[in-house]
């Protein structure tokens, strides 16, 4: 109900700034489980979904949301869970498989769950390397994956951006791609790189962004490590000239 009243009651306020266009629509399976795996430019992302899809979709959200502490904490947990967020640690491995599993329960139960290939926002609007877990959800339950395409968000929400600029966006959902079920154990690693690769294909076919074959979270990583030592390198600039200065 209340994921309901912020789609219809406060999306007509978040549609007039951020103007989302729908295309595709009739590539959403009308019922049954399903994943709309798509890309990831803007935190906004994860309200032009909801606002354009006709169906509820179910999301991850990163397990800090969850464990706030105090009434804050506790209103934080009670409006992403309300909304159809569950929690997920991102630190990878057997932490990660729990939310993987909720996931798994969501789509065999008929509903939608909606996910970011690319596991984190792309650093410079680029389309990155996408990770497994929508694939193995796929085999693993026999539901679709329709390839979305988000564009435009990131010129109405740089990174570090709060509220969102006035201006235009396109959320662009492709056709299914069909998947047949597959029993767990016998999921390889082969199968699911190729059907990750083959959904970041035709979300980039839809987005025209240029791909780059790495995780996004390894450039962020170099993003951050580069500004570390160029900010290093200025403050020891800074004290050798002010040391000379004092000489």
């Amino acid at each position: 109900m209340l994921y309901w009243f912020f789609v219809k009651g406060l999306g007509p306020i978040a549609w007039k700034r951020m103007d989302p266009t729908p295309e595709g629509l009739e590539n959403i399976p009308r019922e049954g489980g399903g994943i709309i795996a798509a890309n990831h430019l803007a935190v906004i992302d994860d309200a032009l979904l909801p606002m354009t899809c006709p169906r509820m979709i179910h999301f991850m959200g990163k397990a800090e949301y969850f464990e706030g502490k105090g009434i804050k904490g506790k209103i934080k947990k009670w409006f992403f869970t309300s909304v159809g967020v569950f929690p997920v640690d991102r630190s990878g491995g057997s932490k990660s498989l729990g939310a993987l599993e909720h996931a798994r329960e969501i789509i065999e139960e008929g509903h939608l769950f909606g996910i970011h290939v690319e596991g984190t926002r792309s650093p410079d609007g680029r389309l990155y390397k996408g990770h497994t877990g929508a694939a193995r959800l796929a085999l693993e339950t026999g539901c679709p994956i329709i390839p979305t395409a988000i564009i435009g968000s990131r010129e109405l929400q740089m990174p570090g951006q709060v509220i969102p600029n006035k201006g235009h966006s396109r959320v662009i959902y492709g056709k299914p791609i069909e998947v047949e079920k597959v029993p767990s154990e016998a999921v390889t690693h082969d199968m699911l790189r190729e059907l990750t690769d083959r959904v970041v294909r035709e979300i980039q076919k839809l987005s025209g962004q240029e791909y780059v074959d790495e995780y996004a979270q390894v450039v962020k990583a170099q993003i951050k490590a580069e500004k570390e030592a160029r900010e290093a390198a200025q403050t020891a600039r800074t004290e050798e000239g002010n040391e000379f200065a004092n000489e």
